[in-house]
């Protein structure tokens, strides 16, 4: 098993995979890095707790071990913005969400440096996406690849207000077939939790660069507001009372989706 990424293998249609998980930044980078990068505040924090639910539903889950601040594994290789005209980070991040600079000064990757980390940590980690969804398509029809996410609530530099609560991205319709979304959407509503499909977050790059619906591959994103399971502040605490509450909504969305690939 590889040490960039965590793999759970199981035989049901659905791969969950959680990109910016990872904690772990290599020992020879550590001092390149400003104080406030190493509170490592921009982790989709605990999210492989807040799925546990997923083995009992078959489901094969990814979960990278490396820090999104060494390489974002969910930005094209060639650094492409995924939303023109918008604020975003990039593939290897100079800023953070709160706009805090991620290196000390003098200390930031140059291009090279760039891509000997797409080919070192970014690779692997889209290697095993692809290995893993051709294995299941072998077995399956149709296959959900349900991408994992997760973010601060409130983020000035990024949008405006309070983002929804859970917020669903297919690329405007493109990377999952249309039941396979109304299928989430309609399990997000029985909740209390504000939703919305396609708004701020329309999916990243694993998500518009795997989903490709025509050939059985339905990719759907989810960014939830880390508020509704765990503590925003440093330390980033789970906050069992919240995600008691949004579990059950998070699996019957995951769930609804399933079945609905399922029956395709």
């Amino acid at each position: 098993m590889s040490d960039l990424y965590g793999l759970q293998r199981g035989e049901a249609p659905l791969l969950i995979s959680i990109p910016h998980l990872g904690t772990q930044i290599p020992d020879d980078l550590l001092e390149r890095y400003s104080d406030a990068a190493l509170t490592l505040a921009d982790t989709d924090w605990h999210l492989d707790r807040l799925y546990s639910f997923a083995a009992n539903l078959g489901a094969t889950v990814l979960g990278a071990r490396i820090s999104r601040y060494v390489v974002d594994l969910n930005r094209p290789p060639n650094d492409e913005s995924l939303y023109p005209g918008q604020t975003t980070t990039g593939l290897c991040p100079s800023e953070t969400f709160r706009g805090e600079q991620v290196y000390r000064e003098g200390c930031e990757p140059d291009a090279d440096e760039k891509q000997q980390r797409v080919g070192r940590y970014w690779q692997p980690y889209h290697a095993a996406l692809a290995t893993e969804l051709a294995r299941l398509k072998s077995r399956h029809k149709n296959v959900l690849l349900w991408e994992a996410h997760s973010i601060a609530s409130i983020l000035p530099r990024l949008f405006d207000r309070k983002l929804p609560d859970l917020n669903l991205g297919t690329q405007d319709g493109r990377t999952a077939a249309a039941e396979v979304q109304r299928a989430a959407e309609q399990a997000a509503a029985s909740g209390h939790f504000t939703c919305v499909a396609n708004g701020r977050f329309k999916g990243g790059y694993i998500t518009r660069h795997f989903g490709a619906p025509q050939a059985g591959i339905h990719a759907i994103q989810l960014e939830m507001c880390q508020s509704t399971y765990m503590n925003e502040a440093a330390p980033f605490n789970y906050d069992e009372a919240r995600a008691s509450s949004v579990q059950p909504v998070l699996r019957g969305m995951v769930e609804a989706s399933l079945q609905a690939v399922q029956t395709l």
